[in-house]
C-alpha cells in the first residue's frame, strides 16, 4: 500500500478545486446544559433535472416504487455521538445522522466509517420504528465502510447486485435519511463507474467510486443505492461541494469484500510500500525540476513519479528515491497513481513485487518486500 498523504510537492501539483462533503448529517448538543441544539441547516442548492433514461423497464411505470418497497424496510437510520474538546473549558457533543442497510437477518449492517466516527455503539432506528443500540464490529477509513451489528433477528434485508456489471445510463434509486428527512427516496442514472479517489478529490481512499446523479445529501452517507430491480449496487458514501448531480457511492462488491473481513477480524490486512506518487504530467516534472534546484530531472514520458519515501519503509529499504518514475510493477505496465496503488492493494505482506522505474535516464529494476500498513499512515 502506498501512503498519499501529501507532501509540499503534492500540494504545489495537485491543484484540484473541489470539495469533497462527507454526507453525514452532523449538529451538536451542549453536554453542561443537556439541551439539544438545532443544527445549521446547510444552504440547499437548487435541484437539478436528473437525466433518466427516456425508456421505462419493463414498461412498469411503477417500477421505481416496486424496488423500494422490496428495500425499503432494511433501510435504516443511523445516530452517531461523540464528545469533543474544544478550546473553551468543557466538552460538546457532536452528533451525527447517518443511513445503513441491512444485509443479514440477524442484525448485520453495513454503513459508512465516517457515519459511526470513533464510537463503540450507534443508535439503529429502523423504519418501522424500532429502535436498538449497534455494536461497531469494525471500520475501515480507507474504504470508508463500517459493520455494524444489532441485536435482533428476522430482520428485512436488501438484495445485493453486481456492481461489477453496471454501465453508465442505467437507473440508479438512492434511499436514506438526507438532513434527518428519513427514508427519502431520490431517483436518477449512473453516470458513471470506476471513477478514482483522486477523480474525486479524496486521494486518502481506496475506492474507485460509482458517479450518479440521483439526488444525494447529507444524511444519505451509508445508504444504498440501488438498481431497477431493487438490488443494493452501491453504498452512497460523497458529494462534490458547489455542484448538482455529482453523487458517489461505493461499489457493492467492494464494500462487501471490505465487510467480511471487517466481520471475520475487525481490521483491514493490507500491503505497505511508502511512498508518495502521482501521475506524471508536464506540470508535476517542472515543478519538480524547480524545487529540487534542478536536482531532479526527469526524462520519462510517462509513468508514475515518486515525489516521497517514507522514513523506514518497504520502499526506502528497496531504494526507491523521489524522482524515480515507476514504468512497470510485477512485470505491467503502469501509467497511472492509480495503476500502482491496485497493484499494491492486490499483494500480499511479505511477498517480493518486482518495480521498474526509470531513474535520471535509466531503467532500474528493483524489488520490494511488502510491508503491513501501519496504522499511522491512514
Amino acid at each position: 500500500m502506498t501512503n498519499n498523504k501529501p507532501t509540499m510537492s503534492q500540494n504545489s501539483v495537485v491543484k484540484k478545486s473541489v470539495t469533497y462533503l462527507s454526507l453525514i448529517f452532523m449538529g451538536a448538543a451542549g453536554s453542561l446544559l443537556g439541551t439539544q441544539l438545532l443544527p445549521n441547516r446547510p444552504e440547499l442548492i437548487p435541484p437539478s433535472v436528473a437525466q433518466l433514461p427516456a425508456q421505462v423497464p419493463s414498461g412498469n411505470i411503477n417500477f421505481i416504487a416496486n424496488a423500494v418497497d422490496r428495500t425499503g424496510a432494511a433501510v435504516v437510520r443511523i445516530d452517531a455521538a461523540r464528545a469533543t474538546r474544544p478550546r473553551q473549558p468543557g466538552a460538546r457533543i457532536v452528533r451525527g445522522t447517518g443511513s445503513g442497510f441491512i444485509i443479514k437477518p440477524d442484525g448485520l449492517i453495513l454503513t459508512n466509517a465516517h457515519v459511526t466516527g470513533g464510537a463503540d455503539t450507534v443508535n439503529v432506528t429502523l423504519k418501522d420504528g424500532r429502535k436498538f443500540t449497534g455494536r461497531v464490529l469494525g471500520r475501515d477509513e480507507l474504504t470508508d465502510v463500517a459493520v455494524v451489528r444489532i441485536q435482533a433477528n428476522d430482520l428485512p434485508t436488501v438484495t445485493v447486485g453486481n456492481s461489477d456489471n453496471l454501465r453508465p445510463g442505467e437507473w440508479a434509486i438512492a434511499i436514506g435519511n438526507p438532513l434527518g428527512l428519513d427514508n427519502t427516496v431520490t431517483a436518477g442514472i449512473i453516470s458513471a463507474t470506476g471513477r478514482s479517489s483522486s477523480d474525486v478529490g479524496v486521494p486518502d481512499k481506496r475506492v474507485g467510486f460509482i458517479q450518479t446523479d440521483a439526488a444525494i445529501n447529507p444524511g444519505n452517507s451509508g445508504g444504498p443505492l440501488l438498481n431497477q430491480q431493487g438490488q443494493v449496487v452501491g453504498m452512497n458514501t460523497a458529494i462534490i461541494g458547489g455542484a448538482q448531480g455529482l453523487g458517489f457511492a461505493i461499489p457493492i462488491n467492494r464494500a462487501q469484500q471490505i465487510a467480511e473481513q471487517l466481520v471475520a477480524k475487525g481490521r483491514i490486512d493490507r500491503a505497505y510500500l511508502g511512498v508518495q506518487m502521482a501521475t506524471l504530467n508536464d506540470e508535476i516534472r517542472e515543478t519538480l525540476a524547480q524545487e529540487s534546484n534542478g536536482d531532479v530531472t526527469i526524462s520519462a514520458s510517462q509513468g508514475v513519479v515518486v515525489l516521497g519515501v517514507e522514513r523506514n519503509s518497504p520502499a526506502a529499504a528497496a531504494g526507491i528515491r523521489p524522482g524515480d518514475v515507476i514504468q512497470q510493477i510485477n512485470g505491467q505496465q503502469v501509467k497511472t497513481a492509480d495503476q500502482v496503488q491496485q497493484a499494491v492493494e492486490n499483494s500480499q505482506i511479505g511477498v517480493n513485487i518486482p518495480l521498474e522505474v526509470s531513474r535520471n535516464g535509466r531503467n532500474i529494476q528493483l524489488s520490494v518486500r511488502a510491508g503491513e500498513f501501519p496504522a499511522s499512515a491512514s
